[in-house]
């Protein structure tokens, strides 16, 4: 578990092929790796990776297929900067909200302007993660825990304050980047809570509709 606070920025010093899978070697900055043990979990954009290696300033990390294809980590090239965060123990600040580590989807930059020293972005989810992003709730972009400003559709707008800018790779985000999300645990879990019964139906048409929150008493 981690907090989206992000704590370093890290660069990307290596990635090499390994049976179609990658092996990422990741110069990890300003964070400290003492407390860091083989097998303790990193989280590389949000994604919560395992370090296999370690070094005093560097880890590495597998990545499988599958976050290559659920993820941007595919992506990145030798010098791509990366926030950084180890993962929370019962004595840290959860000055976030509660992320596991794994991503729900890609989004995509529509447009960043400036608004006095803060920059307003717009971004667009995929249409099924729709449901999960409100107004004033929290959204995780590449690790970093965020609250959503506005929202419409599938597109919803941050409004990111200096600070942030510099601490994490938001600042290198223009039109068309891709990044990645997470929702907010509470969310998935309830709509799986609302579902009863029906979650243990297999099929692809599960959903909450007026009738199902009517027989489950919210209605």
């Amino acid at each position: 578990m981690f907090t989206g606070i992000i704590q370093a920025l890290g660069t990307l010093q290596d990635l090499q092929a390994r049976g179609g899978d990658l092996r990422l070697t990741i110069h990890t900055g300003k964070l400290d790796l003492s407390d860091v043990a083989l097998g303790d979990s990193i989280a590389v954009n949000g994604v919560c990776l395992t370090a296999i290696e370690r070094s005093e300033r560097s880890i590495a990390a597998d990545v499988s297929r599958e976050t290559l294809s659920l993820t941007s980590l595919g992506q990145l090239t030798r010098g791509s900067k990366v926030n950084l965060e180890k993962a929370l123990t019962l004595a840290t600040r959860l000055g976030g909200h509660l992320v596991s580590g794994h991503v729900d989807g890609l989004g995509e930059v529509i447009s960043r302007h400036d608004d006095a020293r803060s920059v307003r972005f717009k971004l667009r989810a995929p249409d099924h993660l729709a449901k999960y992003i409100a107004m004033k709730g929290s959204i995780c972009v590449d690790g970093t825990s965020l609250t959503v400003n506005q929202v419409e559709g599938a597109v919803f707008e941050l409004n990111i304050i200096p600070h942030t800018l510099q601490e994490t790779i938001m600042s290198y985000y223009q039109a068309g980047t891709q990044v990645n999300l997470e929702v907010d645990l509470i969310a998935r879990y309830l709509e799986r809570l609302v579902l009863g019964e029906q979650a243990a139906k297999n099929t692809t048409e599960q959903g909450i509709s007026l009738e199902l929150l009517s027989k489950s008493g919210f209605i």
